[in-house]
């Protein structure tokens, strides 16, 4: 299987499936000389954790990684960082019904067309189960971006119709961090967690829209023609399990605006040259700029739902389908960490292709 490799100076390698006995990865061209918090590591994965709140999957997993090689007395060697987190609380007969049906808009058909086998435990490797190797390589490329003094946070921005009623920069992030929704606002955390509720009585699922915020990227960072850091970060988000859409900046609403009214005007005090609005999102010409870089990414609402489907079989024959098991009403709360996590390891990457490889 192609395409488990991710990055070109500083690569996530990932493997493992849903019900295995483990997800993996293996970590190169991280720099030597890091001290790594592995405290900050572990609460990353507790925020992408299932079972950590009644509007997530009920799945009980310690989510704790055991790193094989690269560090030594929490200090990296710049040799692969190898890490393994196994799975504990998988029940594979919860997917027996399925072996031969195919869920609706889930991978079963196309991994079937594509491979001619699948696994169907949960999905196997198309299982958002294999992002928690993407947050442990994304807190170690957190931890290096702290040496730049570059901070990245995410959080929920809207799920289903209940949306944030302001802009990123009039709410504490930091508050995202212990809020079972990852939401800024307690208001409106209040109203999303009854949609929740009111949704999963339903049998039901939704989506939403996490918002995204790199801070204190130098300009510079970036390459100008086909590895723009913009397409780089689409990249990166696009293939999150669930991801329909990205926006950087004004993203889709610019192509209603005139040239006039989205330009962002440059200003210098004290030399230091910075744009009166942000309208690029912190990337011009596929560059940063030096302004916040900030991006919203859009989440589809969970396939698997509890109401009866019409589907078909691998055999093309008419079936129905009554799911059954543990599954998220939304992916949204949890997917904040892998958000993040994605976009550390992109910055990161750059970050080392325009500086040296040593910290």
């Amino acid at each position: 299987m192609a395409g488990n490799v991710f990055g070109k100076l500083l690569t996530l390698t990932s493997f493992g499936e849903s019900h295995g006995k483990a997800i993996g990865g293996i970590i190169d061209g991280f720099p030597a000389g890091l001290t790594i918090d592995l405290q900050k590591v572990q609460e990353d994965l507790n925020r992408r954790r299932p079972g950590s709140s009644i509007y997530v999957t009920s799945r009980k997993e310690e989510d704790k990684a055991e790193f094989l090689s690269g560090i030594m007395d929490n200090v990296t060697l710049g040799t692969p960082i190898a890490f393994i987190i196994e799975n504990k609380d998988h029940r594979s007969s919860d997917y027996t019904h399925i072996k031969n049906i195919y869920r609706p808009s889930h991978a079963d058909y196309t991994y079937d067309k594509k491979y001619g086998i699948r696994d169907h435990r949960g999905g196997g490797r198309s299982s958002a189960r294999e992002t928690i190797a993407r947050v442990v390589a994304g807190s170690l490329a957190r931890q290096l971006l702290s040496h730049y003094n570059i901070s990245v946070r995410a959080y929920v921005n809207r799920i289903g119709e209940i949306s944030l009623p302001k802009e990123y920069t009039e709410y504490d992030l930091s508050t995202s961090v212990t809020s079972p929704l990852a939401c800024p606002d307690k208001e409106t955390e209040k109203k999303m967690q009854k949609h929740i509720i009111e949704t999963s009585e339903a049998g039901d699922t939704l989506g939403g829209e996490i918002t995204c915020v790199i801070s204190n990227v130098p300009a510079g960072i970036g390459e100008p023609v086909f590895n723009k850091l913009n397409a780089a970060l689409a990249n990166a988000i696009m293939g999150i399990n669930a991801v329909k859409g990205i926006e950087i900046g004004s993203g889709m609403s610019a192509s209603k605006m005139k040239g006039s009214e989205h330009n962002d005007i440059f200003r210098s005090q004290n030399k230091d040259i910075y744009t009166e609005t942000n309208h690029s999102g912190g990337i011009q010409g596929g560059i940063s700029n030096g302004e916040d870089i900030y991006f919203k990414a859009f989440f589809k609402p969970v396939a698997t739902i509890m109401k009866a489907q019409q589907t078909v079989d691998n055999k093309g024959e008419e079936t129905t389908l009554q799911n059954k098991g543990r599954h998220d009403v939304t992916v949204v709360p949890r997917a904040v960490p892998i958000v993040e996590a994605m976009a550390c390891l992109v910055i990161a990457d750059y970050i080392l292709i325009n500086r040296s490889s040593k910290i």
